[in-house]
């Protein structure tokens, strides 16, 4: 079986000794995505809205380097800091993923990577080429 890291340029994530995720097979497992932003900072402090965005947008990114697309995710963890933020995830879940929606857990943590961080993100899913198997 083939496996192979997926890379991203810039990587915030390099210099922690983390992968952004890899690829097995027709597989993804995609690393925790947060609201990092190109110049590898966090962005949106105190700001869930825009962390979310920032968030789904890095899955999306890393997704796409590995042959996928958020329509392929099959399974996500949504780690937050306060679940008062639950209704909004619901909202998102529907800009972001398409029927049928992917399997998820959410849950609430005291904190993340930075006590700024306000969402993380992991995925699983189906690279593009095996996404075919539904037609």
């Amino acid at each position: 079986m083939n496996i192979s890291q997926i890379k991203i340029t810039p990587d915030a994530y390099e210099p922690f000794r983390l992968a952004q995720g890899h690829r097995v097979g027709d597989l993804l497992f995609i690393s925790g995505q947060t609201a990092i932003g190109k110049d590898g900072k966090l962005t949106g402090i105190g700001d869930f809205d825009a962390q979310a965005q920032m968030a789904f947008e890095n899955l999306d990114k890393v997704l796409k380097a590995g042959g996928s697309s958020l329509k392929n995710v099959v399974k996500v963890t949504i780690m937050l800091r306060d679940m008062k933020n639950f209704e909004k995830i619901v909202g998102l879940r529907g800009k972001y993923f398409t029927p049928p929606y992917p399997a998820d857990t959410i849950f609430e943590v005291s904190s993340l990577f930075s006590p700024d961080a306000l969402i993380e993100i992991e995925a699983i899913a189906v690279a593009d080429a095996a996404a075919d198997w539904e037609k």
